[in-house]
């Protein structure tokens, strides 16, 4: 009976082999593939990037932007401008197109004034269309894009301000050239609506939205940047544009470094205060507040603390007996 059972298991011994050889090959098989699809070059190279927070003189403006430790510095230092100088052309469109929608486009050199006064003393005509608004500093022709156009380009400006406000750094959220062109189509876009015509090629609306050429002789103009000559600083160091990023940054490509982006010739710029602005005005107020309290303590009489209740004796025995506010003693009421 027992050699009987052996060959049985002998005969099924090869065919489990076989099974047991085929559920492995095909384990492996899968294995191969999950990995090489969820670590491929392209994927790692996707989800490993090197973050520059970039902050200017001042600290009133910062944004987050994100590279590759294999970039040269010379591109990095153009993307950044380029970035810096397009995120400058939209926060002077957006009071542009403001101003656009309330007054009109801007009147040609030479024949600005206060259209009251234009015609009342000089006798001259001034158009007036159904949205006509004068407006107060003289500059525009005071025929806006009336109310719906109006709401068009404030949701316009509102999606622009926000994409390149600060909140975007503090959220953690990188800026790129594609999303800023897409806000500078989106204002085109609005402006062609108003106007199919076009503007006039003397508004500063249309000079801005030609290229960053179009700001000069305005006060956003000295935002702007040159890519050849700017300058990356961080911890005191310059980004040579002949190296790497890696050679300035490391070679792991999880990095978050924070850098300054400036103009030529104005050396290393301060470094970052340890603490934070908030945090400085706590530890501000908490030294008045104690030096306050010294002081209460050195004018005081020296035994002045007799009139505390952490000096009174007898305050264990009155709190026994029910005798003060603290603590009662089991079965006294």
């Amino acid at each position: 009976r027992y050699s009987c059972a052996a060959a049985a298991v002998r005969e099924r011994a090869p065919a489990a082999t076989e099974r047991s050889r085929r559920r492995r090959g095909s384990y492996r098989r899968r294995r191969i593939f999950y990995s090489a699809a969820s670590f491929s070059p392209q994927a790692a190279a996707d989800q490993t990037m090197v973050v520059i927070h970039v902050k200017f003189q001042g600290g009133e403006d910062e944004f987050l932007y994100e590279t590759t430790g294999d970039a040269s510095n010379d591109a990095l230092i153009r993307e950044l401008v380029d970035v810096n100088n397009t995120r400058v052309r939209i926060a002077y469109l957006c009071g542009a197109l403001r101003d656009l929608a309330a007054h009109g486009p801007t009147k040609p050199q030479g024949e600005e004034g206060l259209d009251h006064i234009q015609e009342t003393m000089a006798g001259n005509f001034v158009e007036k269309a159904d949205n006509y608004k004068e407006d107060p500093h003289g500059n525009r022709t005071g025929n806006g894009v009336g109310e719906q156009m109006t709401s068009v380009f404030e949701d316009v400006c509102n999606d622009g301000e926000l994409y390149i406000s600060k909140a975007q750094a503090k959220a953690r959220k990188a800026l790129t050239m594609a999303g800023l062109e897409d806000k500078l189509t989106n204002m085109k876009g609005a402006v062609t609506m108003a106007y199919p015509m076009g503007l006039p090629k003397w508004d500063p609306v249309y000079a801005a939205l030609e290229g960053p050429e179009g700001l000069d002789g305005t006060q956003a103009a000295q935002g702007l940047l040159d890519p050849a000559t700017a300058q990356l600083w961080c911890a005191g160091k310059e980004f040579v544009r002949e190296e790497l990023v890696k050679d300035r940054v490391g070679r792991n490509e999880k990095t978050k470094v924070v850098a300054k982006l400036q103009k030529p010739g104005h050396g290393a710029p301060a470094r970052e205060p340890c603490v934070s602005e908030n945090e400085r005005k706590a530890m501000m107020a908490h030294y008045f507040k104690r030096q306050e309290e010294m002081k209460k303590l050195a004018e005081a009489d020296d035994d002045d603390y007799l009139h505390s209740p952490w000096a009174d004796t007898k305050a264990l025995k009155n709190s026994l007996q029910g005798m003060s506010g603290g603590m009662k003693a089991p079965g006294i009421r």
